[in-house]
C-alpha cells in the first residue's frame, strides 16, 4: 500500500518524550512509501475519538498504534509492525519466538513503566491532571465564548 491509500499504520507517540521522538524522526526517515503515519497524544489537540477511543492515559502508559483495519496494537507489536512496513522487519523478527518474545515484553513493560522518570517527566498521573486541568479551560473559555442575542 502506499500513502495515496492511507497509511497502514498509524502511531501514537510522545512528542514530549526525547526518545520516543528520536524513533519517531528514524521511522520517518525510512518510510519512503508512506505506510506510517504519526501522531502526537502530548499534543493540545490530541482527540481520542479519531484514535479508535485510546485516551491520553492509556496511549502515555504504552505505545499504541491503529491499523488501516481499525485494529488496535500495542507495546512491542507495534515496533514488530512499523519496522515491519519499513523493511526491517528481520530486526524484530525475534519477538516473535517464545522464549524472546516473551522476555522482550517484559523488558519493554519495564520501559515503559519507568519511561516518564527516565526522560525526565512528570508521573502520568501529574501529566493527566494537568491536561485535565487545561482542557477544563479550555472547554470553559470555549463554551463562555458564544454571543447571546
Amino acid at each position: 500500500m502506499t500513502s495515496a491509500q492511507g497509511p497502514e499504520l498509524t502511531l501514537l507517540y510522545d512528542g514530549g518524550c526525547p526518545l520516543c521522538l528520536r524513533e519517531v524522526r528514524f521511522l520517518q526517515g525510512r518510510d519512503r512509501q508512506g505506510r506510517l503515519a504519526f501522531v502526537d497524544i502530548d499534543a493540545a489537540d490530541y482527540d481520542p475519538s479519531r484514535h479508535e477511543g485510546i485516551d491520553y492515559r492509556q496511549a502515555m502508559g504504552r505505545i499504541h498504534a491503529i491499523s488501516a483495519s481499525g485494529d488496535v496494537v500495542t507495546d512491542v507489536a507495534v515496533f514488530r509492525t512499523a519496522y515491519r512496513l519499513i523493511g526491517l522487519g528481520w530486526l524484530y523478527a525475534p519477538t516473535t519466538w517464545p522464549l524472546v518474545g516473551r522476555l522482550t515484553d517484559w523488558l519493554y513493560a519495564l520501559w515503559a513503566d519507568a519511561r516518564l522518570k527516565l526522560t525526565g517527566r512528570p508521573s502520568l498521573d501529574q501529566l493527566c491532571h494537568e491536561r485535565c486541568r487545561v482542557s477544563s479551560i479550555t472547554t470553559d473559555k470555549s463554551v463562555g465564548s458564544g454571543t447571546s442575542a
